[in-house]
This record gives C-alpha cells, sequence and structure tokens, in this order.
C-alpha cells in the first residue's frame, strides 16, 4: 500500500506517562503504516521540559504559529508531589496553559459519542460543546505564601504615571494570596471564535460567567461579548435561527442538565477546564471527548482533554497489562491529520483522517472496548481488551476500509 503523501509537517508535541506509552503505539499501529508523516517533534514529556528550563514548551507554541497545525499528548502540570518525583528544578506551569496564551483562541471540548451509551443525564440527546477560554486566569497566576501579619495589596501603575491600589486582605497570620489577569484582546478573540464556531456549526451560543461576585473582571468577559453580538453577529444568528444568551455559571449548570444538548457552552478558562470533564464523564468517559483550540488567525492545536492517566502508568512499569482508552488521543491525530489535508489541499489526506475515526467507532460498535467503557454498554456483551489489541482491531477495521475505498 502507497504512503499517503504530506507537503507540510504538523507539529508533534510529546507528553508522558501512560499517554506517552499511546502516543507511540497510536503512531507506529494506526499512521505510519498508511501515512508518509512529516512532523516537526517537540518532547514536552516533564523531564526534558525541566532539562530546558520549559523553553521547549514555548518553541513548540511558536513552531504550531509557523506550520499551523499542531498535536498534542497529555502532559503532567506537576505540583509538590511531582516536584520530589521528577527531581525537578522548579514546579513548571501547565504547558497547556503556556501553549495557549502564546496561541491565543478559544478551545472547542465536544464528547464522542456511540449508540451503545446514554448520557448520564436522560435527557441529553445531543453532544454539548464546551467553549474555553484558553488565556490568563488561574492558569497564567501569580502566588504567593504569607507567614506573618500584614497588608496585601493589588497595584497597578501605569505608564502613564497613574496609579490604583486596593486592599486585599489585611492577614492577623499566616495564608496565601493569588494574583489572576486576563486581556481585553483575548477576550475579544475568545467572543469571536464562538459567535463564528456557533454560526459555523448552526448550534445555539449560551455563555456564563459569575459577574454578580466579580464585578469587574467577570462583567468585563460578558460586557465584551454583548458588545459583539450586537454590533456583529446578532443579524447573522436572527437569520439562522439560533439564539446567543448570558446567564450565571450556577444557573447554567441547572440549564445544562435540564436540556436535551446540541448547543455550545463558552466558559471562561477555568470553569471550562471543569466542566469539560464533566460533560465528557456524563456522556461516557473522560477518554472519549475531542479538544481542539482554534486561534483567530486560523491556526489549529489538537489534543486528548484528559490527563496522562498516571494509575495505568504506574501499573504498566509494573509491567502489567493495561486497558487504557485512546480514543480522544488518536480523535487528535486524526484532527490534526484532517486540517492539514484541508490546508495543503490533500484531500487523501483528510480522507484518511475520516475513515480512522470511522474505523475507531466501528470497533467500539461491535463491542471491542477498554476497560472504562464496558460497563457503560447497553443492547450488547461487550469484549474488553488491552490498549495494543484495541488499536490492532481498530487497524482491522481501518485496513478494510481504505481497501474498500479503493475498490
Amino acid at each position: 500500500m502507497e504512503k499517503i503523501k504530506m507537503t507540510t509537517p504538523l507539529v508533534e508535541m510529546d507528553g508522558d506517562e501512560m499517554t506517552r506509552i499511546l502516543w507511540k503505539m497510536i503512531k507506529e499501529e494506526l499512521i505510519l503504516p498508511f501515512v508518509d508523516l512529516k512532523s516537526e517533534y517537540y518532547d514536552l514529556g516533564l523531564v526534558h521540559r525541566d532539562e530546558t528550563s520549559d523553553r521547549v514548551t514555548v518553541e513548540a507554541a511558536e513552531a504550531c504559529k509557523k506550520y499551523g497545525v499542531g498535536v498534542k499528548c497529555a502532559t503532567i502540570t506537576p505540583n509538590a508531589k511531582r516536584m520530589e518525583e521528577y527531581h525537578l528544578h522548579k514546579m513548571w506551569k501547565s504547558p497547556n496553559g503556556t501553549i495557549r496564551s502564546i496561541l491565543d483562541g478559544t478551545v472547542f471540548r465536544t464528547p464522542i459519542t456511540i449508540p451503545s451509551i446514554h448520557p448520564v443525564v436522560k435527557n441529553w440527546e445531543k453532544p454539548i460543546t464546551i467553549a474555553r477560554h484558553a488565556y490568563g486566569d488561574v492558569y497564567k497566576n501569580v502566588e504567593l505564601r504569607v507567614d506573618e501579619p500584614g497588608t496585601a495589596k493589588l497595584v497597578f501603575e501605569g505608564k502613564s504615571g497613574k496609579r490604583q491600589e486596593a486592599v486585599i486582605h489585611t492577614f492577623e497570620g499566616p495564608g496565601v494570596i493569588q494574583g489572576m489577569h486576563n486581556v481585553d484582546r483575548s477576550i475579544r478573540s475568545f467572543a469571536h471564535s464562538c459567535f463564528q464556531f456557533a454560526l459555523d456549526t448552526h448550534q445555539d451560543l449560551w455563555f456564563s460567567t459569575k459577574d454578580t461576585i466579580s464585578k469587574t473582571y467577570d462583567a468585563q468577559f460578558r460586557e465584551i461579548f454583548e458588545e459583539l453580538y450586537e454590533n456583529e453577529y446578532k443579524a447573522a444568528f436572527e437569520k439562522q435561527g439560533i439564539t446567543f444568551f448570558y446567564t450565571l455559571i450556577d444557573d447554567a449548570v441547572a440549564r445544562v442538565i435540564r436540556s436535551k444538548g446540541g448547543f455550545i457552552w463558552a466558559c471562561k478558562n477555568y470553569d471550562g477546564d471543569v466542566m469539560s470533564d464533566m460533560v465528557s464523564t456524563a456522556f461516557g468517559s473522560l477518554a472519549m471527548m475531542t479538544s481542539v483550540l482554534v486561534t483567530p488567525d486560523g491556526n489549529y492545536e489538537y489534543e486528548a482533554a484528559h490527563g496522562t492517566v498516571t494509575r495505568h502508568y504506574y501499573r504498566y512499569l509494573q509491567g502489567e497489562e493495561t486497558s487504557t482508552n485512546p480514543m480522544a488521543t488518536i480523535f487528535a491525530w486524526s484532527g490534526a491529520l484532517r486540517k492539514r489535508g484541508e490546508k495543503d489541499g490533500l484531500p487523501q489526506l483528510a480522507s484518511f483522517a475520516d475513515q480512522l475515526e470511522k474505523a475507531c467507532l466501528d470497533t467500539l460498535n461491535e463491542g471491542t472496548v477498554t476497560k472504562d467503557l464496558v460497563g457503560l454498554m447497553e443492547g450488547m456483551t461487550p469484549t474488553q481488551v488491552n490498549s495494543a489489541d484495541f488499536m490492532k482491531a481498530i487497524r482491522k477495521h481501518l485496513e478494510s476500509r481504505l481497501n474498500a475505498s479503493r475498490d
């Protein structure tokens, strides 16, 4: 079988732990036998990030801007325990946060659904897409631990000489302080991306924050969304018969649970992180959630929405077979290959990505599944397999589809 040619590299960002193992398996079993892969490789594993003082993460993000398409494996964001485990020089920030800050844009996360797995929320009939702002907030925060009485202040010194100051808290003893920021430019990009994605997919758009409590920070998000909608998007929304509305995040949660699905829910950075996990779990599994970062200037970065599956990795290191679900990571690869094909005018590459995703669904629909899905499937008796055998089953369906497409 002649391999499908590529003309422009995509940016390949390797990761950590069990997903790093799956990454290699996916390439060897499902990509390299069929595609003459061109990629610019960056090792974002925690060890190499530490060795390069996290410079490699910045280089990978800049490469995504250069080539327009990237695919990323799940990575560790270290805490104190990881500092000790990996003997790190520093508690490095989230690589996802770094990449998102450099690229700017919006993360759209949508669950992968199949007929035999019904959502936990019984009235959900269609997937819910989470649109997550990809800049700032807690992911670019600054924190202090204070160990004595004193006064914490928020201070802004403008270039004009203007000074603004507010007391955060007067401490009578030890405590912690956190400072967050955002910028109007990124909030506007977020809003534009959400409105445009809603129009492209013909779906209603919901947006939620907590501006009753955060009367300046969260309120700025609401005001920018409302301004852009009224001035630039209202007529197009009304023409399509789709709606946009704003509500408080707690009200949005209640509305989402009561809904039938089939809409986009736009959230600030941290809210989107948490709510996408909730939505993906309610639809079946964290491993069944696609994720793509879309920038205002048309760059794309695909990744899985879940973490590095640490517990499975420790078992893997003990020589045990694991039944880890690779679906979201496979769909990250297929999304990147499809977009690379679309950008470069390579329909064969885009078609391969479509066939790869269909082969994954064929495998699940025949009842060949990983452990996380066994107890979720209805109307059939699934067969649990390990990760390697699962990918072999996908490859069998993929080869069948590719052969049929040539006949």
